[in-house]
């Protein structure tokens, strides 16, 4: 495998990683906030995130290549509203989409179908991110001054998974 395919794709594990602590981190804010359908929405995507480094991770091991684990940055923990949430839920995944283009220039690069075909299942997976990011947020900036609005909203949240 490519040097470079290799160590974005090392990297890109601590970004899913990280994306699954952020995710948590938001989770946690909306229990506080007794938002418990958009905390379980945010932990759903906790676990999905979790999920996508585990694909890269066993990816890695299954073309014969070592698995460097990097560490974790700390979330933000903080958050002003719901709006603010899903406005930075909406910005990490367009960073993300960003990430996941650079490895499969990477990839184009060097020649590496395989790894194109895996990042090719990925990019899909971030054009349904968001937009799913984008329609909540646009919701939520709906609601935002309608206290039932929003606890309806995030009831609807909620049924994330059902």
């Amino acid at each position: 495998m490519d040097k470079k395919v290799f160590d974005a794709m090392n990297e890109q594990i601590k970004h899913e990683l990280y994306s699954a602590y952020f995710y948590l981190s938001m989770s946690a804010w909306a229990e506080s906030e007794n938002l418990p359908g958009a905390a379980a929405w945010l932990r759903f995507q906790a676990k999905e995130e979790q999920e996508h480094a585990m694909k890269f991770y066993d990816y890695l091991l299954d073309r014969g290549e070592k698995v460097n684990l990097l560490a974790i940055d700390k979330p933000p923990v903080e958050f002003t509203s719901l709006k603010d949430v899903f406005a930075k839920v909406y910005e990490h995944e367009q960073k993300v989409t960003a990430l996941l283009s650079a490895i499969y220039e990477k990839a184009l690069e060097a020649k590496d179908v395989p790894s194109q075909a895996l990042l090719h299942w990925y990019l899909m997976e971030q054009v349904e991110e968001e937009k799913n990011a984008s329609t909540i947020l646009a919701m939520v900036e709906k609601v935002s001054s309608s206290v039932g609005g929003l606890y309806q909203l995030d009831h609807q949240l909620g049924k994330r998974g059902e």
